[in-house]
């Protein structure tokens, strides 16, 4: 696979930085208010404490209050959410009249209110994390049980009372509520072409579900990120993201692959290529997570990333084996 392996020279480039030239610019702005659902994408999105307004504030669990997602149950896939249009913007309040709209093949359409009083259930998890969480009621979760086949229920991050910590490996002292690790994922549209140029069957960009999607930069270049500016907001690339069996899976039919992009990816995208040094050999990486200086702030005017905005790289890793992962 030469030609793969041709891609990893543009690890050690960063475009734009020192002329004042924009390195990137955001092509799409995408958030995720349930998670491992569908995605929305829009042409602006608040910054928050915790990420982009709505992304990840709402998770599907188990009978012992577990995470569900795509790599469990891929018909998740199909879940399509819908956010009032003036959800996103900066200082837009849902009242009682809003709603959450989700939809799935075969399914009514559920409602859920955007502001409304909810229980709370104790003993909700997500990965290393544990807490409570406000349960949105037996409607929703006999939805979720009709169309996923057993019992599973809708929970909402329960910001009055739950913290939810990055690793502080990473990047300590952010919050995030219920994404895998991290509040953001970066990934540019360059690095999606070349993988499609190898790909026998080109994929789209929600086989990787970014935040930010950017355009005009070298094929992995947001590798090296070690912070960029977008609308003067700052973001710190924090880690390379380990790409679990979600990007294998067809995200218009809920139908996975056995093998495909993971196994062209393992080729020139792996540990072992990419970062010999680290312990996980068979880890293929996809994107770079990040997390946002101004979210530790309490002033949260003008904190919106829009499509179109330039991005410009501020600092990168020195070398390949700098870059965490």
């Amino acid at each position: 696979m030469e030609r793969a392996a041709s891609f990893l020279s543009s690890l050690l480039g960063v475009a734009g930085g020192d002329s004042g030239a924009p390195a990137a610019t955001v092509k799409s702005v995408l958030v995720y208010p349930i998670k491992s659902c569908r995605g929305i994408s829009v042409a602006q999105a608040p910054i928050t404490a915790t990420g982009f307004r709505w992304d990840r504030q709402w998770m599907l669990v188990n009978s012992k209050g577990r995470a569900y997602t795509q790599r469990v149950e891929p018909k998740l896939a199909l879940v399509e959410v819908q956010m009032p249009p003036e959800a996103f913007a900066e200082d837009w309040q849902p009242t009682p009249d809003d709603h959450m709209v989700i939809r799935a093949p075969g399914m009514e359409p559920l409602k859920i209110p955007l502001c409304v009083e909810c229980a709370t259930i104790n003993d909700v998890s997500v990965w290393e994390w544990a807490g409570s969480a406000y349960d949105e009621g037996a409607e929703a979760a006999e939805w979720f049980s009709t169309f996923l086949g057993c019992p599973t229920r809708l929970v909402r991050f329960n910001e009055d009372s739950e913290t939810r910590l990055t690793d502080p490996n990473y990047a300590r002292g952010y919050k995030t509520m219920f994404s895998d690790g991290f509040p953001y994922l970066i990934v540019s549209q360059g690095s999606l072409d070349a993988l499609n140029e190898i790909l026998k069957e080109p994929i789209p960009i929600n086989r990787f579900r970014p935040n930010i999607l950017v355009e005009g930069c070298h094929p992995y270049a947001e590798d090296m990120w070690k912070s960029v500016k977008i609308n003067k907001l700052t973001f710190q690339g924090v880690k390379l993201c380990g790409r679990c069996k979600v990007p294998t899976i067809n995200q218009d039919t809920g139908i996975p692959s056995p093998a495909e992009p993971t196994e062209t990816l393992q080729t020139y995208r792996s540990g072992e290529v990419l970062l010999p040094s680290h312990k996980n050999k068979r880890q293929v990486y996809f994107g770079q997570n990040a997390v946002c200086s101004e979210s530790l702030s309490l002033n949260s005017k003008g904190r919106i990333v829009k499509v179109g905005d330039p991005l410009y790289v501020t600092q990168s890793f020195s070398s390949s084996d700098e870059v965490p992962a």
